[in-house]
C-alpha cells in the first residue's frame, strides 16, 4: 500500500543511519583515544579493574621516591664513611710513626698535630654526612626505613651506623693524641680496631643499599607489568578499529542514499492522478 501519512521504508532507513551514526561515533572515539574503555558505560567491570590497577600504578610512584631517598642518604652515609676510614689509614700511619722512641721532639710535635687534625677532620665528615636532614653516621637517628609496597604496610628498614668520636664503632675520643710514645702504643690499638669497625659498618651499609635497589628494580618492573597489563584491559586494536571505521563510513553513505529513495517513494504517487 502506498500512502503520503506513512512511509515505513524510510522509517526503517532513517533507524537503520541512526544505528549507523552511533556505531561510527563510537569507532571514531576509540580511534582518537586509542582506548576500546574508555569510560564505565563501555564495559563497568573491565573499566574498573583498571582504574583500580591504575591507583596502584600511581602509588608505586611514591614507592619508588620512598626507596630514592633511602638510597641517597645511604649512598652519602658510605661516601661519608669511606672518608672516615681513609682519615684512620691516615691516622695509623701516623700513630704508628709516633711510637718510635727514636724520635725527636718536633718531629713527635709534628705527627701529634697531624694526628689530631685528622682525627677532627671525621668529627667534620660525620657532622656533615646527611641527605635531605637525615644523617645515618652521627647517631642522631638509630635506623630509617623506606616504603616497600602500596599499603604502606612493608617497609625495608636500615640501621643507623654512629661513626662519632668515642662510640662503639670509632674508639678513638675527642681526646686522643700520640704526643708521647705510650700514647701513641696506645691510638695504634683504638686506629686499627676503629679501623675494623668503619670498615665492617661500611659493608652493612653497602649491603642495605643493594637491597633498596634491588626492590626498586623490582618495583619499577612491576610497575611497568601492570601498565602493559592495564593495556591489554582497555587498549583498541587501532588496525581493526581502522578497517571498521572506513566500513562505517561507506555504511552511512548507503543509509544516507537509501533513506533518500525512501522519501522520493512517495513522490511517485503524484503520477497516478495526472
Amino acid at each position: 500500500m502506498l500512502s503520503v501519512n506513512t512511509n515505513a521504508g524510510a522509517l526503517i532507513a532513517l533507524e537503520n543511519l541512526n544505528n549507523t551514526s552511533q556505531q561510527l561515533a563510537q569507532a571514531q572515539n576509540v580511534v582518537s583515544t586509542g582506548l576500546a574503555i574508555g569510560s564505565a558505560k563501555d564495559n563497568g567491570a573491565i573499566w574498573s579493574i583498571a582504574q583500580t590497577e591504575r591507583a596502584t600504578v600511581s602509588s608505586l610512584d611514591a614507592v619508588k621516591s620512598s626507596l630514592q631517598t633511602g638510597q641517597s642518604i645511604i649512598d652519602v652515609a658510605n661516601s661519608a664513611g669511606t672518608t672516615v676510614s681513609d682519615l684512620l689509614t691516615q691516622m695509623q700511619q701516623k700513630a704508628l710513626a709516633a711510637s718510635d722512641t727514636s724520635l725527636d721532639t718536633a718531629s713527635r710535635n709534628a705527627l701529634n698535630n697531624d694526628f689530631v687534625a685528622l682525627r677532627n677532620q671525621i668529627t667534620s665528615t660525620v657532622t656533615n654526612a646527611g641527605f635531605n636532614g637525615v644523617n645515618l653516621l652521627d647517631g642522631s637517628i638509630t635506623k630509617i626505613t623506606s616504603l616497600a609496597n602500596t599499603d604502606g604496610t612493608s617497609v625495608l628498614t636500615t640501621q643507623a651506623e654512629n661513626l662519632s668520636l668515642g662510640g662503639a664503632i670509632v674508639k678513638i675520643t675527642s681526646t686522643t693524641s700520640i704526643s708521647t710514645t705510650a700514647l701513641a702504643t696506645a691510638a695504634i690499638t683504638l686506629v686499627n680496631q676503629s679501623l675494623q669497625n668503619v670498615d665492617n659498618a661500611l659493608a652493612t651499609l653497602g649491603t642495605a643499599s643493594k637491597a633498596l635497589d634491588t626492590h626498586l628494580t623490582f618495583v619499577s618492573n612491576l610497575q611497568d607489568t601492570l601498565t602493559t597489563g592495564i593495556g591489554n584491559l582497555v587498549n583498541a586494536d587501532l588496525a581493526k578499529e581502522s578497517a571498521t571505521l572506513q566500513a562505517l563510513q561507506t555504511k552511512q553513505q548507503l543509509g544516507i542514499q537509501a533513506l533518500s529513495i525512501a522519501n522520493s517513494a512517495s513522490a511517485a504517487l503524484l503520477g497516478l492522478f495526472r
